[in-house]
């Protein structure tokens, strides 16, 4: 059993930050990639920034320069600051790890963590 668990969320006004953190239990023998998503008022779910197993790094267009990813691999966890936070940042923020259990390779998905930029 695989559980992905954010948390992190809340309101801030424009201009304001945010720290997210995400971090994968359970029965993982090989963690591949973990990444944040977010999912607006239109239901599309986009890419924010992700990590591969080696290191590599890779941000949505419409926030390089004002997020940053961060792990700690002995914790299977990632961490996204937010900084400099828009209106258009607002959503549901979802985790997903990439990973190896009971042999089998699978996306796992967390609950989400609502993020509400507004003045």
């Amino acid at each position: 059993q695989v559980q992905v668990v954010e948390s992190g969320g809340g309101s801030v006004q424009p201009g304001g930050s945010l720290r997210l953190s995400c971090v994968a239990t359970g029965d993982i023998s090989l963690l591949y990639y973990m990444g944040w998503f977010r999912q607006g008022p239109e239901n599309q779910r986009e890419l924010v920034a992700g990590i591969t197993d080696d290191g590599r790094r890779h941000y949505g267009e419409s926030v390089a320069g004002r997020f940053t990813l961060d792990r700690t691999i002995a914790k299977n966890t990632i961490y996204l600051q937010m900084n400099d936070l828009k209106p258009e940042d607002s959503g549901v923020y979802y985790c997903k790890a990439e990973g190896m259990s009971a042999g089998r390779t699978m996306d796992y998905w967390g609950q989400g963590t609502q993020v509400t930029v507004s003045s």
